[in-house]
């Protein structure tokens, strides 16, 4: 059973400052989603299905069926605020979807099979696809047993302001134990680092494990989603703020022993687009990856 792609291209970044999911980095106008697209078939995926928004769903349909067709298997899914359960009023002050775990869930409907999510506007590598198609093939597709491709945190990390990352505990087997965001990560004299709650300056090592939302999941996932989704939102539903994210909800899985999630450490270079001064960066490194030729010029002629 060949494993689906889910990417979550539903948000529209605020601090980038325009649809970025569509910007154009590579030498024919390729977007990082189509690096994404492109090294998961390369993988052995066999469809697709993107996560977007009412506002940029004709666009990014026109876009993909014309480049996708006869490539891979497309399907489209909206992530709505009025995706909740029935009968939950929700704060008329909401002005966008409930979170990264809440995008997942939506595609509950399109998706049969393991899955890998990530996110529209990060370039994670060839390598790291490869490692969760090799992991879904050594495991039950019908258990809750998930991975996740960890990055080093020194190679995720902008030049242009600081970053937010899921900090990862792992034990001696390389099973996650827990996920932590950091926010306002940044890199001063030479070390990496960011200011705890009390405003003391807390060192993390170049090489901590850091998720950049590469997942992999069997179906099983969307039980656990829906269970905690109705618990979220029964507490949330006023606060036009609440987001309900995927590290939550794989912590208390972890903790409860309902599920277990394997680290798989990829060895590729992560990047993006979290500022517009990331861009001329991001269309660097991909121009590199061209020469070296690991991608074509090209890459849907």
């Amino acid at each position: 059973m060949n494993p689906t792609l889910l990417i979550l291209a539903a948000g529209i970044g605020s601090r980038y400052g325009g649809v970025k999911q569509m910007d154009k980095i590579g030498p024919s106008g390729e977007s990082i989603i189509d690096y994404s697209i492109y090294d998961a078939i390369r993988a052995g995926f066999g469809k697709v299905v993107f996560v977007i928004n009412k506002k940029i769903e004709k666009d990014f349909k026109e876009i993909f069926n014309r480049k996708l067709k006869s490539k891979i298997e497309t399907d489209y899914v909206l992530q709505e605020i009025s995706n909740v359960p029935e009968g939950i009023k929700y704060s008329s002050k909401r002005i966008k979807p409930w979170g990264t775990a809440h995008a997942v869930l939506v595609a509950k409907d399109k998706i049969h099979e393991p899955f890998v999510v990530v996110n529209a506007d990060d370039f994670y590598g060839a390598g790291s696809y490869k490692l969760v198609k090799e992991f879904f093939e050594d495991i039950d597709p019908e258990m809750p047993q998930y991975c996740l491709a960890g990055y080093k945190l020194s190679s995720t990390l902008s030049e242009f302001g600081s970053v937010s990352r899921g900090i990862c505990s792992v034990d001696i087997e390389d099973f996650l134990s827990a996920v932590v965001e950091r926010t306002d990560i940044q890199k001063l004299n030479n070390c990496i680092g960011y200011e705890d709650s009390n405003g003391n300056w807390d060192i993390l090592p170049d090489d901590t494990p850091v998720s950049m939302n590469i997942w992999g999941f069997t179906p099983s996932i969307f039980k656990f989603l829906e269970f905690y989704f109705k618990d979220f939102i029964s507490k949330n539903a006023a606060n036009p703020k609440a987001e309900f994210f995927i590290p939550a909800v794989i912590n208390d899985l972890i903790k409860t022993s309902k599920a277990t999630v394997r680290m798989l450490r990829s060895n590729d270079q992560w990047f993006g687009v979290t500022y517009k001064e990331d861009k001329p960066k991001t269309i660097e490194k991909i121009s590199k990856l061209v020469e070296q030729g690991d991608y074509p010029e090209d890459l849907w002629t």
